[in-house]
């Protein structure tokens, strides 16, 4: 079958080069090739396991940046393989190479024509163009990268908060030092007893402020009043790193209420997983976006969440997901007591 467990996982290891003016913005010229498709490189075939060069889209011609708005996962700085975006609401993530690369593709691909999947379900998942050779982040050469939709594109400085569900992040036959690495993030976060974990956020503040964003360590040490705090000031005009600040939750009525808020759109998903036995998603991330000049403008939010991240979905083999659920379960009580304290 498509989704078997992936086995041995090791980090991907590539090639660095210095290159700084890529970070900012470049302009790609990648080949096209006649018969098989390549990778810049002397085996393309095996830079991705599980793949064949059939399996791959031809290269194209197009301008590339690194996404801004990234608030979690492997970011392509510092000469690092990472996610790029075009001007045309494209978002590239580089397929690892160590199988989970091939892992997501076959979810996408299977899921993209799947006709088990509601249609209502559906929009809370992106669009999947195929294939892309496009240049690395890293300097190494082309590469194969997911087209996806990038969720943002079209929004003005975007408030984004990654929330990573379940209470195990590991996947039932995953190597053992997988496996311990896994348990033990799960312990130092709020996963294993909120049953998910915020894995980055950034919010809009104004154009003297900017965005606020907390490092990485910082969101990865946040306890589950933390939390609570994080995704109060995630609807607020006010975020802050000064903890004397209280966030006032000015947008949350409007961002996380409503019928077509955030709270809504959780209570549709959760719908689906109360039933679902498709799929179970370990490591899967609910993206939650929405635009605060929108708000101030008299528009609307343009509140809406994306799940991301299927390297580890596997077959639910007709059980419900209740890792899935249960945290999806938490997220959804933090957000509905905001709503309801800020009514």
């Amino acid at each position: 079958m498509w989704l078997e467990p992936l086995k041995n996982q090791k980090k991907p290891v590539m090639a660095k080069m210095e290159r700084c003016s890529f970070i900012k913005k470049v302009s790609l010229l990648l080949i096209r090739s006649k018969g098989s498709l390549s990778f810049g490189r002397k085996n393309p075939a095996s830079d991705v396991k599980g793949y064949s060069p059939s399996q791959l889209s031809p290269a194209i011609t197009v301008m590339l940046k690194v996404p801004d708005h990234q608030v979690a996962g492997h970011q392509a700085c510092d000469g690092k393989l990472g996610p790029l975006i075009d001007d045309s609401g494209h978002f590239y993530k580089p397929l690892q190479n160590d199988g989970r690369g091939s892992h997501e593709l076959a979810f996408y691909t299977s899921f993209s024509t799947d006709k088990r999947i509601p249609d209502r379900i559906r929009k809370f998942f992106p669009v999947f163009y195929g294939t892309r050779h496009l240049e690395a982040s890293d300097g190494s050469g082309l590469y194969p990268h997911l087209a996806l939709e990038d969720t943002v594109s079209s929004r003005i400085n975007p408030s984004v908060l990654d929330a990573k569900i379940g209470s195990r992040t590991w996947y039932p036959q995953a190597a053992e030092d997988y496996i311990i690495k896994c348990l033990k993030k799960d312990r130092e976060t709020t996963s294993l007893e909120l049953g998910f974990r915020v894995s980055g956020l950034r919010v809009y503040g104004n154009k003297e402020t900017g965005f606020w964003k907390p490092d990485k360590k910082c969101v990865l040490n946040f306890s589950i009043e933390d939390t609570r705090i994080a995704l109060r000031k995630f609807v607020s005009s006010n975020p802050s790193t000064d903890s004397d600040i209280k966030p006032d939750c000015s947008f949350a009525s409007t961002v996380y209420g409503g019928p077509a808020g955030i709270l809504a759109q959780l209570l549709e998903l959760k719908s689906w997983f109360e039933e679902q036995t498709i799929f179970h998603f370990y490591s899967c991330s609910v993206l939650m976006v929405y635009e605060k000049e929108s708000i101030l403008q008299g528009r609307n939010s343009g509140a809406e969440i994306k799940l991301v991240d299927f390297a580890h979905v596997i077959e639910g083999k007709g059980v419900i997901d209740h890792n899935f659920l249960g945290g999806l379960c938490s997220l959804i009580k933090l957000i509905s007591d905001i709503v309801t304290s800020s009514a």
